[in-house]
């Protein structure tokens, strides 16, 4: 029931808060894209669900409004890359950018043997991320320390690679598509397969083809956003804010109980899911009318549903 509703009201595409698919160009950071968005848009409130390297493009998820509410699940959902590898080369970032540290031979290396170090980058796996990158050492970014000539200790992060193959051979480049989740980075992932081969590599061209339930296929350039603002139909490129929750069950609530809900007040689980729902876990709360009201999470002590992130006014 609640779906119908949330595919009539995105049809609609009223929303002003909400989610932007950009496809980001490349030599732009991913704030660089926020402060665009928000200048074209004049919306006061933008950010983006996951960082993409300046160099690189494709997928940047823009949340307006009330949806940054719910950017986690942008920044924890599985990702898709493309990834272009060159051997022979390594760099102090892990890709073009950077400054060579180390130069060998490639070509005595075959297709066969990259297909079987990626097998070693399947599943779970221990990356250390590059000193170029935003993680912080006491309040400073490791860029900001790298570019000053200091290099500090990582500690490495576990990650897990869905998937990764080799889809285009052309040496001393290879081409490659990854699946993972949250915490990946592709210029290790580079690096650490020119270790594996026993020679050196950094990352060339990275493209983001999927960040959730965005996809490259269905994003629109700055451009495009820009040509669209000054059309005045920008608003209809964008996504509700229930859009990156789909995966969770949905529940309906009735006039009274909304009521409730939308001043923070629980309201008892009835049905079937009073019987099966787990503790803690999430849900999408909508109105008899399709309104998407907030994120709930079960109470096993009630049983309640206790609204955790409300969108909707009271």
């Amino acid at each position: 029931m609640a779906e119908s509703h949330v595919a009539l009201r995105q049809a609609q595409g009223a929303d002003t808060d909400g989610f932007l698919n950009i496809d980001k160009d490349p030599g732009v950071t991913s704030t660089g894209v926020v402060r665009r968005v928000k200048r074209l848009t004049r919306q006061r409130k933008v950010g983006h669900g996951g960082t993409l390297d300046p160099d690189a493009t494709g997928v940047l998820a823009i949340c307006i409004g009330k949806a940054t509410r719910f950017v986690d699940a942008v920044i924890t959902a599985g990702k898709t890359y493309v990834m272009t590898v060159r051997l022979g080369v390594a760099t102090d970032t892990y890709d073009a950018s950077g400054t060579v540290t180390l130069e060998c031979d490639p070509s005595a290396i075959k297709m066969d043997q990259v297909e079987a170090a990626l097998g070693r980058f399947r599943g779970e796996i221990e990356q250390v991320p590059p000193m170029f990158s935003a993680l912080k050492r006491e309040g400073r970014p490791l860029y900001e320390l790298a570019r000053s000539g200091v290099t500090v200790e990582r500690v490495p992060r576990r990650v897990t690679v869905d998937r990764i193959e080799l889809i285009e051979w052309r040496p001393p480049e290879f081409v490659v598509t990854v699946e993972c989740e949250r915490g990946f980075y592709a210029r290790s992932l580079a690096h650490d397969i020119g270790a594996a081969l026993d020679n050196a590599a950094h990352l060339t061209v990275l493209q983001r083809r999927r960040a959730g339930p965005f996809r490259i296929e269905d994003s629109i350039t700055l451009a495009q956003l820009e040509e669209m603002v000054k059309l005045g139909n920008w608003q209809s490129a964008m996504k509700p804010p229930d859009f990156v929750l789909q995966e969770l069950p949905a529940v309906v609530l009735d006039p009274l109980s909304e009521e409730h809900f939308l001043h923070g007040q629980p309201v008892t689980v009835t049905g079937e899911m009073a019987r099966t729902g787990a503790h803690g876990q999430a849900v999408r709360a909508y109105s008899r009318e399709g309104r998407f009201l907030a994120l709930a999470r079960y109470d096993s002590a009630g049983p309640w549903w206790r609204p955790a992130k409300v969108i909707a006014e009271a």
